[in-house]
């Protein structure tokens, strides 16, 4: 076999040798799954094709039921589903959920307060996780622990540190994760992975990506219902009764305004962070190909405007990675207009419509005779993309792909926002070292992760500082 080296003949383009030599055709055949689980073998729990999945839903308020029980009824024929539990800790809220499956189908469907029934019934398949941010690790990985398949609502996780325990507990049983950041099932992001796997940007410069919104009445600020009382929520988790706060948690007396309104209250979340930035990062990173962990994260969040909140609003997330590339995504509830999705390289830009459907990539002006221009318009899925984010979960169940926003890509979101809100709060700039799950300021001084423990000692409350510099 002959060991020259093809290269281009004189007066030929880079762009003809490559498609002489079938580097891209080779490449664009290769791309049957998202870019990051390729060299991954499908999984030995892997159900039927024609098996029905049987799921438990965990958290049906707005989330959970609108987007999740709702929309998930609408397409169970097709996706050979069967709902047979309803769980909140608001019994007017898992009622009403049963009663809408149990109006709208021959499911035999219950009703529960807590979510261990739900995980420890042997005919559950998988479970939906739309529960407040910190309860999402532990019924995972209880769920998980039984078997189940999990669907979670983004972020993953609250705080950095659980995040890898919810990662180590999918590596050990080898359950089919998928986040509920539906934007990364849009078809632009994935024929931008497609491209960017051809070669068409090079090495990766700036990516970008915005998620603005400016509602007059407050972001969050949602309606207080009468029904949301004491006696018909468990609040605290105690005597072998399973609340709406954790144990390990600041304990409060039941307020309707965090109940509702929990997403601007940093012992519940991470506000903008935990809300709005993830539907930016899960796309673009898994546009770029392999995810990395970020190697620093700086981030600048502010509260001028709305003070009725714990968090910040209006944001701004930079993130460096390994290979040389930069993440930048900015996020406000005080303002409407953000800028375009933008992936820069070395060799040109790929440009994606906010509406999921069209992509432009434009090569740099230097290597205008090595790429051409291509416009993609019409990609699917495109719009609310949640039910094929859906379909997408239950086809990895039984085929045993890897999701689109499986676990390998979820970790790396999340590493990304938990050093951000620890260097916005922090007042640095926070270095990360995968291998020794450590985090570091710039002189290489450990910096402290916010957990459970930590944010009851600060016990800030409502309203209080958004950052704890120095401490």
């Amino acid at each position: 076999m002959s060991t020259k080296k093809h290269s281009p003949k004189a007066g030929e383009t880079r762009r003809k040798f490559l498609k002489t030599t079938g580097t891209v055709a080779a490449a664009a055949a290769a791309f049957k799954v998202p870019v990051y689980a390729g060299n991954k073998a499908p999984s030995a729990n892997v159900k039927g094709a024609n098996e029905k999945i049987v799921i438990g839903f965990i958290g049906v308020g707005g989330r959970g039921f609108g987007a999740h029980v709702r929309q998930m009824r609408q397409h169970a024929e097709g996706n050979n589903i069967a709902q047979a539990a309803m769980c909140d800790v608001s019994k007017h809220r898992a009622n009403a959920a049963k009663d809408f499956v149990a109006k709208n189908s021959k499911d035999k469907v219950e009703a529960y307060t807590d979510y261990r029934k739900v995980i420890e019934r042997k005919d559950i398949d998988a479970v939906v996780c739309a529960t407040v941010d910190h309860w999402h690790t532990r019924i995972c990985i209880e769920a998980m622990e039984t078997g189940k398949d999990i669907y979670v609502e983004k972020p993953m996780t609250r705080y950095l540190g659980e995040a890898f325990k919810f990662y180590d507990a999918v590596k050990r049983t080898k359950r089919k994760v998928q986040v509920g950041s539906q934007i990364t099932s849009c078809g632009n992001f994935a024929k931008a992975a497609e491209l960017i796997a051809q070669g068409k940007l090079g090495p990766l410069v700036l990516a970008q990506g915005s998620y603005m919104r400016n509602n007059p009445k407050g972001e969050w600020n949602y309606r207080l219902q009468p029904w949301a009382t004491k006696g018909d929520i468990q609040w605290t988790t105690e005597k072998g009764k399973i609340g709406w706060l954790r144990e390990d948690m600041k304990q409060r007396d039941f307020n309707a305004d965090h109940y509702f309104r929990w997403r601007k209250y940093l012992p519940y979340c991470a506000g903008l962070l935990g809300d709005l930035v993830p539907h930016r990062l899960f796309p673009l990173m898994r546009a770029l190909g392999k995810p990395e962990f970020p190697s620093r994260v700086a981030c600048f969040g502010s509260r001028h405007v709305t003070p009725d909140r714990d968090v910040s609003d209006n944001t701004q997330v930079m993130a460096e990675f390994p290979s040389g590339g930069t993440l930048m995504v900015t996020s406000s509830s005080i303002h409407g207009a953000g800028f375009n999705e933008l992936i820069r390289g070395h060799h040109g830009t790929i440009a994606l419509s906010s509406t999921g459907d069209t992509l432009e990539y434009k090569p740099e002006k230097h290597l205008a005779e090595d790429f051409d221009p291509e416009t993609f318009t019409n990609l699917k899925p495109s719009g609310n993309t949640t039910p094929q984010h859906h379909k997408n979960w239950l086809d990895c169940i039984r085929n045993g792909d890897e999701p689109v926003a499986g676990i390998d890509l979820a970790i790396r979101v999340q590493a990304v926002i938990s050093l951000a809100e620890i260097a916005d709060r922090r007042g640095t700039m926070a270095h990360f070292d995968p291998k020794t799950r450590k985090i570091t300021d710039g002189s290489g001084r450990e910096i402290k992760a916010y957990d459970y423990a930590e944010e009851a000692r600060l016990d800030h409350g409502p309203y209080g500082p958004i950052r704890e510099i120095g401490s």
